[in-house]
């Protein structure tokens, strides 16, 4: 049985907060950018100031939710893993039951500011629920779990575009295949940098699967993404703004792939290219704005 480490108890509120992991804000961000391509493209650049809150608190909670039911799952492996031993639930600074209330609540939080959206949109929110409850489990016994994050990722576009448009059109589905394309390409970064903790473990991850060719798989969706970016870029007919932000993360994306390449890479890199990857989708963000208004 763990016992509690040699350090002072960490307040609840702060373990609270660690648990949301609010301390983390690249990880609540790359959930939230989607969306917001998403909204910024289904109403043209010029989003409802209020729909565009409701989607940022949104994604602060359902991400939020996310990260709890994925500890409550994850809180007898985590503390066998480097990167992941000092979390709250594993390293018991937080009980089991204070993890199932914190989640309730982000959910009921998500699911208030659900009521605010459209029919579509809040079926859509429902559907991810499982997604987002399971996606935990599948590196048990999937091969790619990154996969199904990415899927759950993808939801974002599909609930902020219907709450704009009140449909999904074919540019829905493209931006949704670029999300779930850079999401299978940031997140088999991240799984990088746990690759021998997961291979002890008997956990699957993108990163095992792929092995010796991780580096080039993540080229590859980065490849992905761009080439969905520019079919959706084509599809809306958006301006010059657009695709000079496109060919600014077509380059970034190409030097995280260079850094990936090199042998003997520090694990803290990893890290480093997942949160690279945040500024990356605020300039693409930037370019659907100014590819819409300019």
């Amino acid at each position: 049985m763990l016992t509690q480490p040699d350090r002072p108890i960490e307040s609840k509120l702060l373990a609270v907060f660690r648990l949301l992991r609010w301390d983390k804000p690249a990880g609540r961000l790359i959930l939230m950018l989607p969306a917001l391509w998403a909204v910024v493209l289904a109403a043209h650049g010029k989003p409802p100031a209020p729909l565009v809150g409701v989607i940022v608190l949104g994604t602060l909670a359902t991400s939020a939710a996310g990260c709890v039911i994925n500890d409550l799952w994850d809180r007898d492996i985590d503390p066998e893993v480097e990167r992941t031993r000092s979390r709250p639930l594993a390293s018991r600074a937080l009980t089991v039951q204070t993890g199932i209330g914190v989640a309730l609540i982000s959910f009921a939080c998500a699911a208030f500011l659900a009521f605010y959206l459209n029919p579509l949109s809040f079926w859509l929110c429902v559907a991810a629920v499982p997604v987002i409850i399971c996606y935990p489990l599948a590196k048990r016994f999937f091969p790619v779990p990154q996969l199904v994050l990415s899927i759950a990722w993808g939801f974002a576009v599909l609930i902020s575009w219907s709450a704009a448009a009140d449909e999904l059109q074919i540019a829905t589905w493209l931006l949704w295949g670029a999300v779930v394309m850079w999401t299978m390409g940031f997140d088999t970064v991240y799984a990088m940098s746990d690759r021998e903790d997961d291979l002890r473990l008997s956990v699957n991850s993108s990163a095992i699967f792929f092995g010796d060719n991780a580096a080039d798989a993540v080229g590859f969706f980065f490849v992905g993404t761009v080439g969905l970016l520019v079919l959706t870029g084509i599809n809306l007919h958006l301006h010059i703004g657009f695709w000079i932000a496109i060919f600014a993360a077509a380059v970034m994306w190409s030097y995280q792939y260079s850094q990936l390449r090199k042998a003997d890479i520090p694990k803290p890199v990893y890290g480093q290219i997942f949160r690279q990857n945040v500024w990356v989708g605020f300039v693409v963000l930037a370019g659907m704005i100014l590819g819409e208004i300019v």
